[in-house]
């Protein structure tokens, strides 16, 4: 956890580091985090206020509700915004986990901004990515591969990995699949969704990722943050399996009937996109205390 003494020896930490194991800080604020009111931003945001550390986080439209929180308004687009933000708060750790998929100046312009504000303020930056970054035309991907994109989406994300590089080689760039998380997902609501006919569409059986709990990304992310690694970081979980499998997953979870999901696949629909995208996050995990499970380890049924 960020500013907390872990277990480890101290000997050998830069200077950040070491002041990072004690209280007070140097920062008012230990931890920032844009896009606090999406799925992955309230997690980190709720296990850090759970560590014990003063977390500011930012939401677009709707203030969410969370106790022992500051919650700012920013729009990522505009950079004057961004940076009067961060030189206000001066916080230790910036985690940005703000996108919009169809937008590309959030998703691109944003995270530049971001990393150019966290830059200037000395902040240590965890910048959040995605697998949408590669094209599924490898077997795996590990953190050496090079982006090539075959989505706008995917696009705009390998551009705010290079900007982010640029600004600030000391950052943390965790590219992350599918995240799932005790029914708030929007994968979850989707497989519900389908399942009670109230969407049409289907489950592609010939789409593979490598589905997260939210728990674990944001505690990775958290993890990553207080530490002295930099670079890229492949953070997801251990199976790769459809979509389809991962829709079946959550209907035995949440007693669904299976049998009510309807199935189709990417090749047949028409529909653009990566099918097979298997992150390997090994190099990743071997330097992390916290484990990253498999889809069929978290979306097991609870047994009653």
């Amino acid at each position: 956890m960020i500013g907390r003494d872990t277990g480890r020896a101290t000997s050998g930490m830069s200077v950040r580091q070491r002041s990072s194991v004690r209280a007070p800080y140097r920062c008012r604020v230990d931890l920032l985090v844009v896009g606090g009111s999406g799925h992955l931003g309230m997690e980190v945001t709720r296990q850090a206020r759970s560590g014990g550390h003063h977390v500011v986080a930012t939401f677009h439209e709707h203030r969410p509700i969370m106790g022992d929180v500051e919650w700012k308004g920013l729009d990522i687009r505009g950079r004057a915004e961004v940076a009067d933000l961060v030189a206000v708060t001066r916080p230790d750790v910036v985690v940005n986990a703000a996108y919009r998929q169809s937008d590309w100046v959030s998703t691109a312009d944003g995270a530049t901004h971001v990393a150019l504000a966290a830059a200037a303020n000395g902040a240590r930056l965890v910048h959040v990515s995605s697998d949408a970054v590669f094209s599924g035309t490898r077997t795996r991907y590990d953190e050496t591969h090079t982006p090539d994109p075959t989505t706008p989406y995917g696009a705009a994300k390998a551009a705010a990995e290079t900007a982010v590089k640029g600004i600030s080689p000391t950052a943390v760039i965790a590219r992350t699949s599918l995240i799932i998380g005790d029914g708030r997902s929007q994968h979850e609501r989707h497989v519900h969704a389908l399942a009670a006919g109230a969407l049409p569409g289907g489950l592609f059986t010939d789409v593979v990722r490598c589905p997260v709990h939210v728990t674990d990304l944001a505690a990775a992310l958290i993890e990553l943050g207080a530490s002295s690694h930099a670079g890229i970081h492949h953070i997801a979980g251990t199976d790769a399996i459809s979509r389809y499998e991962l829709g079946v997953l959550i209907a035995h979870r949440d007693r669904l009937d299976q049998n009510a999901l309807p199935v189709i696949t990417r090749a047949g629909s028409g529909i653009p996109g990566p099918l097979h995208i298997r992150l390997d996050s090994t190099s990743t995990q071997a330097r992390l205390r916290v484990r990253l499970r498999g889809a069929r380890e978290f979306l097991a049924p609870t047994p009653t």
